[in-house]
């Protein structure tokens, strides 16, 4: 008679299976934010003063904060994944400040004021809400592992 292996798990209880399909989507939502920025940038965005630098910057951050949770040893997931979470909410504030604005500032964000009708404006916001909560479960769950 055989049994089925045991199955790898972190000292929380949460398989290292549920941690890697984390980071694998948590990568390629970084990503996705990285190209639609880089997409922006090479439609037009590269001309507008502050922000199309930014925008560049922002894909190298996503595209890198991509790969760090992809090859980050388990032992400093934590931090890995709390950049990344860093790095979409900050990407989200930023859409909706120059959107909205938020915390009672004027709409925009040096001189430059997006529209939520501008094309990957929804796209955008979404894979980022995406980004943001996949990335919280994955440093929380990393966080219980380190805690032990």
């Amino acid at each position: 008679m055989t049994t089925a292996p045991a199955r790898a798990t972190t000292s929380s209880g949460w398989s290292t299976g549920v941690l890697w399909v984390l980071r694998v989507a948590g990568a390629a939502l970084l990503a996705a934010i990285a190209a639609i920025h880089l997409h922006l940038w090479q439609d037009g965005y590269d001309s507008i003063d502050v922000i199309g630098p930014a925008f560049l910057l922002q894909a190298v951050v996503g595209f890198g904060g991509a790969l760090l949770l992809l090859i980050t040893p388990r032992r400093l997931l934590v931090w890995a994944a709390l950049l990344g979470l860093l790095f979409a909410a900050g990407s989200l504030g930023a859409l909706l400040q120059s959107t909205y604005g938020v915390l009672g500032l004027e709409p925009g964000m040096f001189d430059f004021v997006e529209s939520d009708v501008a094309p990957w404006w929804q796209e955008t916001f979404w894979v980022e809400i995406a980004a943001i909560a996949v990335l919280l479960v994955l440093t929380v769950l990393a966080a219980g592992r380190r805690r032990r």
